[in-house]
């Protein structure tokens, strides 16, 4: 009853930074403009990238199968895939659900335990989180004026002005991130020392377990170089579905390659943040950065609208779609 109603607490606060974020994106934009930007956007691109996306997924589940087999398992592709689907279905009524929902799913069809799914998937993140600084260092060489200033005006700035006159906003924060880091390391430290048989000593221990598990299946892993190669892939296809959008309306459409690396990265952090989705986030984020490139405030909403919802729609369409073949084959079981 006390986990049901605390799910509820934050599927309900969540929701409600979500709407914020999305209120503080569109509050200052015409919506009958928006619309008419969006309505005239060019299917092609939208078609186009749909199909990027979904290279992207059959990619992640590949790469998913690899990191199983030197654990004993190979799942079945399309399995695997319906699992994906849910997870990511799954992530847009609660934030990080879904790499339990997934990992369930798998564990019902195919077997495969879930613990040992679990340190799969914390791999995977770990994964994805340096790549993500990969392309941040990459942005950073082709546009490191953009993205600082992009920083200084969306990030520093504000916290700055809630500074006194004056302050080092950099130090200061720098200063502050730091004392925090290390206060929760403290804290930390000392929770697990004094009492190692506690619930969090216990988690914290099962989940460093399942790290290492997960790193030790990349060493035995028998083809290195295609798990290094469908990592590249993925990312590859995030930039593309981001680029090829850009060409859906009139207002993006001359914007470069470096443009569309630049908005994947600050795309990838609205998609972060702890909100259904990144309902709002990725909205507020991406036609923020879009203005640095002289697109109106306007166009950048009506991009990132297109975009979000666009592959929004995609991942209910075929989180649908797992949930049926789910049915079905589990219907196939019961009757055979």
């Amino acid at each position: 009853m006390k986990s049901n109603i605390v799910s509820t607490i934050k599927y309900i606060a969540f929701l409600a930074v979500g709407i914020g974020l999305l209120w503080l994106a569109f509050r200052n934009e015409n919506l009958a403009e928006v619309w008419d930007k969006i309505k005239v956007a060019d299917p092609f691109w939208l078609a186009l990238s749909v199909v990027i996306a979904l290279f992207a997924f059959l990619s992640r589940a590949v790469r998913w199968i690899m990191l199983m087999e030197p654990l004993g398992f190979k799942p079945r592709l399309s399995t695997t895939l319906y699992a994906l689907f849910l997870g990511y279905f799954a992530n847009l009524a609660i934030p990080r659900i879904g790499e339990i929902t997934r990992c369930g799913s798998l564990a019902n069809t195919d077997k495969v335990p879930f613990n040992s799914l679990i340190g799969t998937v914390i791999v995977e993140r770990v994964i994805d989180l340096i790549m993500l600084f990969v392309v941040l260092f990459l942005v950073a060489l082709l546009e490191y004026d953009m993205l600082a200033d992009f920083l200084q005006d969306k990030v520093i700035g504000p916290m700055a002005e809630k500074l006194p006159d004056g302050t080092n906003a950099g130090l200061w924060l720098a200063v502050a991130a730091m004392a925090v880091a290390m206060a929760a390391a403290f804290l930390l430290y000392r929770k697990l020392t004094h009492d190692p048989k506690s619930k969090l000593a216990v988690k914290i221990k099962g989940i460093t377990h399942e790290i290492a598990s997960g790193f030790k299946t990349i060493l035995r892993m028998k083809k290195n170089g295609w798990f290094l190669f469908h990592t590249i892939f993925i990312w590859l296809m995030y930039f593309l579905m981001t680029w090829v959008c850009f060409f859906c309306l009139d207002s993006t459409a001359h914007l470069d390659m470096k443009a569309g690396l630049f908005i994947l990265v600050v795309g990838g952090l609205g998609m972060s943040a702890p909100v259904q989705g990144g309902i709002g986030a990725y909205h507020y984020i991406v036609s923020q950065g879009l203005q640095l490139f002289g697109i109106t405030s306007t166009d950048g909403i009506a991009y990132a609208t297109l975009v979000h919802t666009t592959q929004t729609l995609l991942v209910v369409v075929l989180g649908i779609f797992a949930l049926v073949m789910l049915f079905l084959l589990k219907n196939k079981k019961t009757t055979s």
